[in-house]
């Protein structure tokens, strides 16, 4: 068996908005509401006549009226849903920008680390050069010491 529909009525000041469901809970829920209008004082169930006739034939659709007239009910538009925007030419334009100045700085730092590199190898030559050098003069001079200590005696 259906549960009996029970009519509810809430206003923002402007409008009358008005609902045929079963509970609160699907009242609230129809009206798009966050927080409970019946505890505030702002929303409460109703038995007139006119207003149960014009729910009851429309089940679960929020029914609409100027505030405090006796007015016609209309039947609440749907929100429109936003289209989603595609991006601007403008952003666009911005990303393609920034990806060629990374492409650029990535350029940049492979060709500054590798003009590194090379200089690196260069160092590292030259240092075992100076320490072939060093170690053979030193080798020298201590054989030299060496000879002269033997002299002495």
């Amino acid at each position: 068996m259906a549960a009996r529909l029970k009519v509810f009525v809430t206003s923002d000041g402007f409008t009358d908005y008005v609902v045929a469901v079963s509970s609160k809970a699907k009242a609230l829920a129809a009206w798009g509401s966050h927080q409970d209008l019946f505890k505030t004082g702002s929303a409460h169930e109703t038995d007139d006549p006119e207003l149960v006739k014009a729910a009851t034939a429309q089940p679960g659709e929020v029914l609409r009226r100027p505030a405090g007239t006796r007015g016609e009910l209309a039947k609440l538009k749907a929100p429109r849903k936003a289209k989603p925007a595609g991006p601007s030419k403008a952003a666009l334009k911005k990303v393609a920008e920034l990806e060629k100045r990374i492409a650029s700085l990535d350029a940049a730092h492979d060709t500054a680390r590798a003009r590194l590199e090379a200089q690196r190898a260069r160092i590292e030559r030259e240092l075992e050069g100076l320490e072939a050098d060093h170690a053979a003069e030193r080798a020298r001079f201590e054989e030299a010491l060496s000879a002269a200590r033997q002299a002495l005696g």
